[in-house]
């Protein structure tokens, strides 16, 4: 059966399909970055400056867009990006998008946040799924959590480096999509005037964080669970946090949300495996580094001592080209698959896959470029 639906063959019709499909505070959740919004911008127009040039006099070659990764060959060199309140978006968007990276190979990432849990993702996915942990303030919740995701057979741990605060999105302050999280007239408006949304959301529940449901009390209110939430995590990273960390967990460890050289060499030190470029898709800081300009740099230092992976601003398959051609080894993309999925449902995450190959595939074809890695040859 074809996955690919010609109505969307970008990131911009899928974007413009989601905004119609679901409520005006989910989308813009999704779609919002933090303070003026200049690193949301600034990240992907960075990447669009990269310019590559093809080399047409020369044999043809096979293209080949799988990519290894830790051990593992993926069959390309992009994975789905960690998201919170993942089902405030689309209904079930984890398990859509966790069953489409396991059916066409690429790695998924679950957000301690999101609204489906750890042993549900390992399931869908025969534990090869990624974790992404915030990070409890109680060590005892540290160790649990850490214990099922092992008992899930994840390899991969995420620590996450980059929400010391909570960003400032004032979309989402006058949306009242903060903990708790406020029922306005606005919002239920817009909750019916998306019939389809709604209907999904109804039948599946009211998304919650799943993997967080053992450490909660029984039907705790609204109110109740901003207080948990406050009382329970702490963005904030130190050497110390870190290192407990790395004694705890057996498997990878990779940090997120780094961009300066300095804490690259606290993570190498420290023993972890690997970095993923990031500012939070822009969500959480705006007066810093794109981060593709942040990659450039940290790739002459640090390449063959960590995997050095990036996701914030790629958006679609000539982004990932360009990503990749600047020194990545690997990508990740959060927004474009939560547009898929929610203009798409649950064909959104086969759909985006399959166009974000074809995407990269076609530039591959067109450089005469072999391999991805190969992808550095042609920058200009």
């Amino acid at each position: 059966m074809d996955k690919f639906y010609r109505k969307y063959p970008s990131v911009s019709y899928l974007r413009e399909k989601a905004k119609k499909r679901i409520p005006k505070f989910a989308f813009e959740y999704l779609d919002g970055g933090c303070n003026n919004e200049q690193s949301l911008y600034k990240n992907t127009n960075d990447i669009r400056n990269i310019e590559i040039k093809p080399k047409y006099i020369v044999d043809k070659k096979q293209v080949s867009i799988k990519t290894e990764l830790f051990g593992i060959e993926y069959d390309a060199p992009f994975g789905i990006a960690p998201i919170g309140l993942q089902g405030l978006i689309w209904p079930k968007s984890p398990e859509i998008l966790a069953k489409s990276a396991f059916e066409n190979n690429i790695p998924f990432i679950l957000s301690t946040v999101s609204t489906s849990n750890i042993e549900k993702i390992s399931e869908i996915t025969e534990g090869k799924a990624w974790f992404q942990l915030y990070h409890p303030t109680d060590d005892s919740i540290t160790e649990n959590i850490l214990m099922r995701a092992e008992n899930s057979g994840v390899k991969n741990l995420i620590i996450l480096a980059d929400v010391p605060t909570f960003g400032y999105r004032d979309k989402e302050i006058i949306n009242g999509l903060s903990l708790p999280p406020k029922i306005t007239l606005s919002n239920l408006k817009s909750m019916l005037s998306k019939p389809k949304w709604l209907i999904n959301t109804i039948l599946n529940g009211r998304p919650t964080f799943e993997t967080l449901k053992p450490y909660m009390s029984n039907n705790m209110s609204l109110k109740q669970l901003g207080k948990f939430m406050d009382a329970t995590f702490s963005g904030r990273l130190n050497k110390d946090k870190i290192a407990r960390l790395r004694d705890l967990w057996k498997g990878n460890i990779i940090i997120k949300g780094l961009e300066s050289l300095d804490d690259i060499k606290v993570s190498e030190k420290l023993g972890l495996d690997g970095v993923i470029i990031s500012n939070h898709g822009g969500r959480q800081i705006d007066i810093g580094e794109s981060t593709i300009n942040s990659l450039r740099k940290i790739k002459l230092n640090y390449k063959g001592k960590l995997k050095i992976m990036m996701d914030s601003g790629i958006r679609d398959g000539s982004d990932v080209a360009r990503v990749m051609a600047c020194g990545a080894e690997f990508t990740f993309l959060g927004r474009t698959f939560m547009y898929s999925v929610a203009a798409l449902g649950k064909r959104g995450g086969d759909h985006c896959v399959y166009m974000l190959k074809k995407q990269l595939n076609q530039i591959m074809e067109q450089l005469s470029c072999e391999k991805v890695l190969d992808l550095k040859n042609y920058l200009i």
